[in-house]
């Protein structure tokens, strides 16, 4: 099952916020992925603001990209809002794309 959430993870990086420019791996904003029944991915995730106009775009992108994995075959989206989000879950190569240094 390790694999499979790995390989999840691996594609989500291919989900862009189209805001930012980058991935919402690098973002910070993917918590976790669980497999469910050996097909289903069940991703947890924030979004960087409350009222964020695109997470209907990026709902559909997190499952398209995780059902390019072999063997998953649904995807569930869980959108929390704890932890917050901040800087400090962006990856050193995101927070170098965007200019912030510290964090």
């Amino acid at each position: 099952m390790t694999e499979k959430k790995d390989l999840v993870m691996e594609a989500l990086e291919d989900v862009i916020d189209p805001e930012l420019g980058i991935d919402i791996v690098n973002l910070g904003l993917i918590y976790g992925v669980n497999i469910e029944h050996e097909n289903k991915a069940v991703v947890t995730m924030t979004l960087t603001t409350m009222g964020c106009p695109l997470s209907d775009m990026l709902h559909d992108s997190i499952v398209e990209a995780a059902e390019t994995v072999e063997g998953i075959s649904e995807c569930e989206v869980e959108l929390v809002w704890y932890p917050t989000w901040d800087i400090s879950r962006m990856s050193r190569y995101a927070r170098i794309s965007l200019g912030i240094f510290g964090g």
